[in-house]
């Protein structure tokens, strides 16, 4: 599970099993988890984030979109 990036609390990651999906990012912090696809971003599920907190992330994805879609395409060759 390669960490791509921390910001505050959350830690955004892929799992190296995800490569036959369309490019996305995991978020967790503590025990909550959120998916979000990378092009277009948008949240894919969510478990245990609260509605505030989910915009929150959003816009940290939606900051960071070329670093993410850069290190997923290096770690899955895109």
């Amino acid at each position: 599970m390669p960490t791509v990036l921390r910001v505050g609390p959350y830690r955004f990651f892929f799992y190296a099993g995800d490569r036959d999906e369309p490019s996305h990012i995991h978020i967790e912090r503590e025990d909550k988890v959120a998916k979000f696809w990378l092009d277009p971003i948008r949240l894919q599920e969510s478990g245990g984030f609260s509605r505030p907190e989910i915009v929150r992330i959003h816009t940290r994805v939606t900051e960071h979109k070329n670093t993410l879609l850069e290190a997923w395409n290096e770690y899955f060759g895109s």
